[in-house]
């Protein structure tokens, strides 16, 4: 859906994923009013939201090769891996490889049944 310039909205199954630009254009939306204590709203910081991948690795070339921006090589934490990367407006997706059994979406076992 994406019924005008500043908005647009994304569905994947069960998941729906709201996105107002943050930059102003001839109809600004939300994102780009003004905060209650002046600052102006940009794209860019550290909020993000996280994709789980099956080969962190893997999705990673493939984007660097497409030219995708990344801020961060892969890194290895307590839970997975993961990456950050920029998209067109530069705000940040995380790419996310579990690595222990608790840390992926669906538990079954140490891997999950439908990895992407």
């Amino acid at each position: 859906m994406h019924p005008a310039p500043p908005f647009a909205m994304l569905t994947r199954d069960d998941l729906r994923l709201l996105i107002v630009s943050p930059v102003g254009t001839d109809h600004p939306g939300g994102g780009s009013r003004q905060l209650l204590d002046g600052t102006i709203q940009e794209p860019g910081g550290w909020n993000r939201f996280a994709l789980e991948v099956a080969d962190i690795e893997s999705a990673v070339e493939t984007l660097r090769n497409d030219g995708v921006r990344l801020r961060t090589n892969v890194i290895t934490g307590i839970g997975g891996k993961q990456a950050l990367v920029e998209d067109p407006s530069g705000n940040l997706v995380e790419l996310f490889e579990p690595i222990i059994p608790e840390a992926f979406e669906h538990q079954t076992g140490s891997h999950r049944d439908d990895a992407r």
